[in-house]
């Protein structure tokens, strides 16, 4: 499958970019060349590979869920600039 100089010109325009004539010859060969890479490896045999979303095993690193007591709410009030009946005040946005 080839990308014509038509279909780099029709998505230029899609993206509402602004492409010069040697862009628009870059664009069509470089396109090119990447689906000829993936031609390419479309003819390997895959068969007895297992598929894999990652290259390399991977895991979050959580840690552990655990309730602890909070911290009192004078104490998390004290270096606010502003407060007002036990919560922070904050200029209103709306």
């Amino acid at each position: 499958m080839k990308i014509t100089r038509q279909e780099v010109e029709h998505v230029a325009m899609l993206a509402r970019l602004e492409i010069t004539e040697e862009e628009l010859k870059t664009y069509t060969e470089q396109l090119n060349s990447i689906l000829e890479y993936a031609a390419m490896l479309e003819k390997l045999n895959t068969e007895d590979i297992k598929p894999t979303a990652h290259a390399v095993p991977i895991h979050n690193v959580l840690r552990e869920d655990v309730v602890k007591t909070s911290m009192d709410r004078e104490k998390a009030l004290s270096n606010a600039p502003d407060a007002e009946e036990g919560f922070f005040k904050v200029p209103r946005i709306v």
